[in-house]
């Protein structure tokens, strides 16, 4: 394990943001070369950082790999925690949700394609079950919000459980295609997907 970061505030700063430096770095070398084709060396070209450096702020290549899956779903939990969705209405919270969940992956795209690719190398190790935690505390929340669609919203799923799983899917792929400065921003997807899963048929663009 690597030694614990600073607690004096201005100290801890400055080793949250380069810790994160760090694992913006390894995202972008995993998602291009992959997790095992990544070397310590290609980590430290990367950072400009020594190898006792990186184990400064990370420990090791498997601890820098549960740090991107982290990035994923701790932060967007928390962002979705000050939308405080349970005082909208349903269809407002659902658009509020999905609006925050793409805006996240597309801006931690890198991220998301390490994870689907590379999540097999962790998932039996016991970090991963905090991963998996943040993920199912997500994905309930998910689901939560699309039964207040239904029950006090109006709308009938032929089956919500399988809403839920093709919300995930439609996002979870965004990776795979979206770019910056494509056809759609962030929002018209945003949209796009929720006009899709209420029967808007209002798709963005």
């Amino acid at each position: 394990m690597p030694p614990p970061p600073p607690t004096r505030p201005a100290l801890r700063r400055r080793y949250d943001a380069k810790r994160e430096g760090v694992v913006e770095a390894a995202a972008g070398l995993f998602a291009e070369r992959g997790y095992h084709a990544t070397t310590m060396q290609d980590l430290t070209d990367a950072t400009g950082l020594t190898a006792g450096g990186l184990y400064h702020y990370i420990g090791s290549k498997e601890q820098l790999l549960i740090a991107i899956c982290d990035a994923l779903m701790e932060p967007l939990l928390e962002k979705i925690a000050a939308l405080e969705i349970a005082t909208l209405a349903p269809e407002p919270a659902l658009r509020a949700l999905v609006g925050a969940w793409v805006e996240h992956v597309a801006t931690h795209r890198l991220h998301m394609i390490v994870f689907l690719q590379e999540r097999h190398v962790i998932e039996r190790e016991p970090q991963w079950r905090h991963v998996a935690g943040s993920r199912k505390r997500f994905e309930r929340l998910l689901e939560q919000t699309l039964a207040r669609v239904e029950h006090d919203g109006g709308v009938h799923f032929a089956d919500r459980r399988l809403t839920t799983f093709a919300l995930l899917g439609m996002v979870n792929h965004l990776p795979q295609w979206y770019r910056p400065r494509g056809r759609l921003s962030v929002e018209q997807i945003a949209t796009g997907f929720c006009d899709m899963v209420l029967g808007d048929g209002a798709a963005a663009g």
